[in-house]
């Protein structure tokens, strides 16, 4: 007898994962089988709920019985967790700012992908299930580009991720960036409003008509001889959003290798700039368990406090 035969789970859903598709019920399940099995397994009705085939976009309901087949993947497919023993693994446990039963909340060093993916073994999120075996639930609220650093919010809960999210679908949750810019700032542009269309193929934004509304707000926070720190509000959450709404006023952040200017960098790296001047620095939104406000702030790396006071000194 084979004690290690995967077998057939039921599980009977609560709460917490009520209202979820059962695709995606499945994908957090099944964390290493890729999404093309699972909806094969879904279709050939080898998933059934309350002993029922069911569609991919099928809700699931609170008391529902979930059967889930047994899934074995090839060995050369199926990928582990990354190592607590990493370096970048283990340095995440540090950057963990804020806990509790229903989120955490993550200081984001740049360089470090929200998730694993095109290329990369793994993300933050990866890391973090490393670093947390046990915990039943785990997943992304929001995402930040790799090269930004700051505030990620991941849930540890299905209902904290639901009331989470739909915060952020209402706009009611607050986003504060701060980012080092090329140039003098207009203190007149408080706002970039302007239209973006992402390539599918190279993932690179554009200002362009037919692209989906976006806006954000922007305040001056301090001048220098040649570049500005500001404050960036996004109110919508497209990809690279800030990145190019700055660029498209004019004002390009530093060492930003898509939408930016290599002048400003090489005016910038004398004063120890390598990496993106963006920085996820503040956040408000409610508590998905208590409904307290929450006002959460993540200090900048200590690499680009040394590239303030630098420039400061020069002014």
């Amino acid at each position: 007898m084979n004690e290690d035969k995967p077998k057939v789970q039921f599980v009977e859903i609560d709460d917490d994962f009520a209202g979820q598709r059962i695709d995606n019920f499945l994908l957090a399940r099944l964390k290493n089988v890729p999404k093309s099995m699972i909806y094969r397994i879904v279709r050939k009705g080898e998933v059934r709920v309350n002993k029922k085939r069911i569609k991919p976009e099928y809700k699931i309901q609170e008391g529902d019985i979930v059967r889930i087949p047994p899934v074995k993947l090839p060995e050369s497919t199926a990928p582990d967790l990354p190592s607590v023993k990493l370096t970048k693994v283990s340095e995440l446990e540090s950057c963990i700012i804020y806990e509790d039963d229903h989120l955490l909340i993550l200081n984001k060093p740049s360089g470090t992908a929200v998730h694993g993916g095109s290329g990369l073994k793994f993300g933050a999120i990866e890391a973090l299930r490393a670093l947390r075996p046990d915990a039943r639930f785990l997943e992304l609220v929001h995402r930040i580009d790799r090269d930004t650093s700051g505030i990620l919010l991941i849930a540890k809960k299905r209902s904290a991720l639901r009331r989470l999210q739909e915060q952020f679908r209402n706009k009611t949750v607050q986003k504060y960036y701060f980012a080092l810019v090329m140039g003098e700032w207009k203190s007149t542009c408080k706002v970039v409003n302007v239209p973006l269309l992402k390539n599918e193929v190279n993932s690179i934004v554009r200002v362009n008509p037919n692209g989906k509304p976006s806006e954000t707000r922007f305040k001056i926070l301090e001048k220098f001889e040649q570049a500005t720190l500001i404050q960036a509000s996004p109110i919508t959450g497209r990809t690279h959003q800030i990145r190019v709404h700055a660029q498209h006023a004019g004002h390009p952040i530093g060492w930003d290798d898509r939408y930016g200017d290599r002048r400003f960098d090489a005016y910038s790296g004398q004063f120890g700039l390598d990496r993106l001047f963006l920085h996820a620095a503040n956040i408000k939104f409610t508590h998905p368990g208590t409904e307290e406000l929450m006002d959460i702030s993540a200090p900048m790396e200590t690499k680009l406090e040394r590239v303030l006071k630098g420039l400061r000194a020069k002014k």
